[in-house]
């Protein structure tokens, strides 16, 4: 059985680092995008404090569609575009919002949610989809979750198999 590790106290960067490592250990046998993205929603949401949602939005039809996830009931269909979630998706990087209830077409799907940080997942020239993590606290997103989740997404996306999502 795995058990999310971290230390206790410990600062973001150093958080990030053990998480990244148990990502690492999670991915060694397995290649299947679905298993490997809903292990990394439940490994993100576990460990990270402060989160009230954690999980993946994936293009298809030319629209974001709901992933595996961890938190309460989500929106199921997000267009590109609109929203933090689309607008990290047209824009194909990672988007930090402060204040939800500051950033213009907000899509509520959890009125508790302040913060939200999303990080586009590139394969090749495409976008297959974009993670999405909420807080319920203003500000709760800086630089060091930008870093730390990108890192994590790269291994993700490097481990696991996304091809049909990308035809």
């Amino acid at each position: 059985m795995f058990q999310v590790k971290t230390t206790a106290g410990a600062s973001k960067s150093v958080r990030y680092r053990e998480l990244f490592d148990q990502l690492t250990g999670l991915l060694v046998d397995e290649s299947d995008w679905l298993a490997n993205t809903a292990n990394c929603a439940a490994l993100l949401y576990q460990g990270i404090p402060g989160l009230n949602w954690a999980g993946f939005y994936f293009m298809r039809g030319g629209e974001l569609v709901l992933g595996p996830f961890q938190g309460k009931v989500a929106c199921v269909r997000l267009q590109v575009g609109r929203g933090v979630c689309g607008t990290a998706a047209q824009r194909r990087q990672t988007v930090i919002v402060p204040d939800v209830t500051r950033f213009p077409g907000h899509i509520a799907c959890d009125p508790a949610s302040r913060s939200e940080i999303v990080v586009p997942l590139p394969q090749g020239d495409k976008l297959i989809g974009v993670l999405d993590l909420d807080s319920p606290a203003i500000a709760h997103f800086d630089q060091t979750d930008v870093d730390g989740l990108e890192r994590i997404i790269g291994l993700l996306l490097q481990r696991s198999d996304f091809r049909f999502l990308c035809a």
